[in-house]
């Protein structure tokens, strides 16, 4: 008689997964799994099955002669035979054991067969036998979404991924896998809810999410437009801070926001906090503030630009800028108190607090905002906001984070950056 082959079920798929799944764990689709071993069975003995599968699955006595001539009928490759020697093995199973062989004994048959249904019911058949854990039944599960994603059976790779999540879902690979099978099918919020649960399940796991899975995330909520994007984008950075993720996500934020300009302003604002605004950044930031009549701070900016070489003065587009400012007489400090003094309404007041937040004056500029706000026509959420700006700016992060986490409304998402920048100082 020969024995029951008694190796933990896997998957082999000898495929070139494509480049979407490649980047996830640096693979080119899931890593190579170990097939049912049949490799001993030609020294097979006469001894009972259980006897050889010491350590191993262990067949009931009942079952047991059926699932011999099942396995002989599979390593033959019978196929005329196999489905009646499986309903016939089913017929005497008792245990969980014996569903967990007589399927892994489909799946063998499966892939023989090259036939990507039958491997998938064979799987299910494997998951529900009873017999492996959660994580295993979930890798088998990612091999096949890959095997579809290969074919570009992207719906049934989807459904692969996504029974591998709720088999594990601290399987983060198999939830982004998720996401590019649903991306395949142009399902983009699907994909990005995906991708939202990959980045969690990884997080959520102990392990710092792979930057590439960010990126992806990103680029696959910013293609749809999505508002994920900006989150996903800030959570980026809070993981991955650099010049080139910061860049990128405010980019990602101003894009979303091109008709405001206060909005664009502040998040300029954060870049030169950080000392990484372009040479064209440094002139947006100027004109713009120009154009809001805060002239003390758009002449701060075009000094910086020019000291750090981002402006040249003489050239042809920069000649406008530098020529208007000249124009315009920078405010002193005497003269800012004196405007406070005869403001009429919030906004005068929050042009002053910005020129003296340009001065580095930072106590002035924080009570000009709070007088804005205290005025009828005072807006909380932006005085809290520019509050924040300005205490980060001048070392008191504590009030800072207070500030800014009192901000609501449309500015939310400007002060959840001014924290992730809070968050990262040293």
């Amino acid at each position: 008689m020969k024995p029951i082959t008694t190796t933990t079920l896997a998957l082999v798929l000898a495929l070139s997964a494509a480049p979407a799944i490649a980047q996830y764990g640096g693979t080119s689709g899931p890593p190579p799994q170990q097939m049912p071993n049949t490799s001993q069975q030609q020294q097979a003995t006469a001894e009972p099955a259980q006897q050889q599968a010491a350590g191993g699955v262990k067949p009931s006595k009942k079952a047991l002669k059926a699932l011999v001539e099942l396995q002989d009928a599979v390593n033959k490759n019978d196929v005329a035979n196999i489905p009646a020697k499986v309903a016939a093995a089913q017929a005497v199973a008792e245990t969980k054991e014996d569903r967990f062989l007589i399927a892994q004994m489909q799946l063998k048959a499966a892939l023989a067969a090259n036939n990507n249904a039958a491997i998938s019911a064979a799987i299910d058949a494997v998951a529900a036998s009873g017999y492996n854990d959660g994580p295993s039944n979930a890798k088998l599960y990612e091999s096949l979404g890959s095997l579809y994603y290969k074919d570009k059976q992207y719906a049934e790779a989807a459904a692969a991924f996504q029974k591998a999540v709720a088999a594990d879902p601290r399987n983060w690979r198999a939830s982004a896998l998720a996401g590019e099978s649903y991306f395949a099918q142009g399902q983009k919020d699907q994909a990005i809810s995906a991708f939202q649960r990959a980045v969690q399940a990884s997080a959520g796991g102990g392990t710092k999410p792979e930057e590439n899975l960010y990126k992806r995330a990103v680029s696959v909520a910013y293609d749809a437009q999505s508002p994920a994007a900006i989150a996903l984008a800030r959570e980026w950075v809070a993981a991955y801070p650099s010049a080139g993720s910061w860049n990128d996500a405010i980019a990602i934020y101003r894009n979303y926001n091109l008709g405001d300009a206060e909005a664009s302003m502040d998040m300029l604002r954060l870049k030169q906090a950080m000392g990484t605004l372009t040479p064209g950044e440094y002139s947006t930031l100027a004109r713009a503030a120009a154009d809001q009549l805060i002239f003390g701070e758009a002449h701060a900016v075009l000094d910086a630009g020019i000291a750090a070489k981002a402006i040249n003065p003489a050239s042809p587009d920069q000649r406008d800028l530098v020529a208007g400012l000249k124009a315009r007489a920078r405010p002193t400090a005497a003269d800012l108190a004196t405007a406070m003094k005869a403001a009429a309404n919030a906004k005068a007041l929050m042009r002053i607090g910005d020129n003296y937040a340009a001065m580095g004056d930072y106590a002035n500029a924080v009570a000009a905002y709070k007088a804005a706000m205290a005025k009828p026509d005072g807006d909380a959420a932006l005085a809290n906001l520019h509050i924040g700006m300005a205490l980060a700016r001048s070392g008191d992060k504590a009030g800072a984070t207070a500030a800014l986490n009192a901000v609501t409304g449309a500015r939310a998402d400007i002060a959840k950056y001014w924290l992730t920048y809070l968050a990262l100082k040293a």
